[in-house]
């Protein structure tokens, strides 16, 4: 990759937040909603639907990009919440079901996306937007399994509590945030660059565009990709910073049928108009080395 984002029209950072590796209670959800017992096999078989790391990571080396992946710490149901709590019926949706990011299997994984070149952030639990020790134990965990500091990362459900979460996250060490948007509307709402809170070298960096936002309501694939290359157009003739979030579980083509594609669509269409490609952490580096040069002349 280029030294520098001024070599390039825009810049296009990929990020995925690592919310689950297992399918378990979705299993019988979409059975049911979608009418299809299909979801149930892999109950029976073993099957990993959401397990998408390799092909992922294999997808984006045949690409020549890297990306952000953000891991997700997540508070227990019954071992961190009250039994008032576990009646909750939300509560079940954001606390179960989830992973442990210290299990050896996802430590592996983990070091092997790090030791090849992409990212691996902080996705701050649920609870944690408003709770520094939370934050800083969190990420205390996941540097436990990481050659490399944690130097940024984004909310689970892109939580914030204004700026006192950036707050937080400067406190904590972390150099930038990535939770500043929506997760059901899309586009650069006029934000074309990172935004600065504190006017120093803490960044947080706009979410132009996740994957459900636009394919949850596209009447057709034709038309989310004719949106994804009007959100490139315009990144283009801005010369911006666009923030994509694509969900691992998403690159599953069966049960997610045109996510991967358009993904793969995206980051081509976006190498042929000569974007700047990689994750945060990256393109955080080149925008400190930028700020710097700014400042000594």
């Amino acid at each position: 990759m280029s030294a520098s984002l001024a070599d390039h029209e825009f810049a296009l950072c990929l990020t995925h937040d690592v919310d689950r590796v297992y399918k378990t209670f979705q299993a019988p959800y979409y059975a049911v909603t979608e009418r299809n017992p299909s979801h149930l096999r892999s109950l029976v078989t073993g099957e990993r639907p959401y397990w998408q790391f390799e092909e992922l990571a294999a997808l984006e080396d045949d690409l020549g990009v890297r990306s952000s992946f953000y891991v997700l710490n997540e508070k227990s149901l019954f071992r961190e919440k009250s039994p008032r709590e576990w009646l909750v019926p939300k509560n079940w949706m954001l606390y179960t079901g989830r992973y442990d990011p210290t299990d050896p299997e996802l430590v592996n994984v983990f070091r092997t996306l790090e030791r090849g070149g992409w990212e691996v952030g902080l996705h701050g639990s649920y609870d944690s937007a408003d709770d520094r020790d939370r934050l800083r134990e969190e990420k205390q965990v996941l540097e436990g399994i990481l050659d490399e500091p944690v130097v940024g990362g984004r909310q689970h459900y892109l939580n914030l509590v204004g700026q006192r979460t950036w707050e937080h996250h400067r406190a904590i060490g972390l150099r930038y945030d990535a939770s500043y948007g929506s997760s059901t509307r899309y586009g650069f709402d006029g934000h074309y660059d990172v935004i600065r809170p504190f006017g120093d070298e803490f960044v947080v960096f706009p979410l132009t565009l996740m994957e459900r936002a636009l394919l949850s309501s596209a009447p057709s694939l034709e038309w989310a990709w004719r949106e994804c290359r009007r959100l490139l157009e315009e990144a283009h003739d801005h010369g911006a910073i666009m923030t994509v979030c694509w969900h691992p579980r998403y690159m599953n083509e069966d049960e997610f049928p045109g996510y991967r594609t358009l993904y793969e669509r995206l980051i081509r269409e976006a190498q042929a108009m000569d974007a700047w490609i990689g994750p945060c952490g990256e393109c955080y580096e080149l925008l400190e080395r930028r700020r710097e040069a700014s400042s000594q002349r």
